[in-house]
């Protein structure tokens, strides 16, 4: 049986993931833009890279709480 303070922590780090992801992508790229006067070039590539990274953890988190665990008995 899973606890509720486990399923808790792991549901507040898959939104700081996502979060985190997102936000990062984003913030590299518009640096990136700054530095090479592109703008949104790298913005928008960085926003879609913090996305997939963003899915792919959230993927990663989630999966385990979605799949059926055999008993040991």
């Amino acid at each position: 049986m899973r606890s509720g303070f486990g399923l808790a922590t792991r549901l507040l780090g898959l939104g700081w993931h996502i979060a985190l992801s997102t936000v990062l992508g984003t913030l590299g790229g518009s640096w990136l833009d700054e530095k090479f006067d592109t703008r949104p070039i790298f913005t928008m590539v960085g926003l879609v890279f913090g996305l997939l990274l963003a899915w792919y953890g959230a993927f990663k988190l989630v999966k385990p709480l979605l799949s059926p665990k055999k008993d040991a008995r």
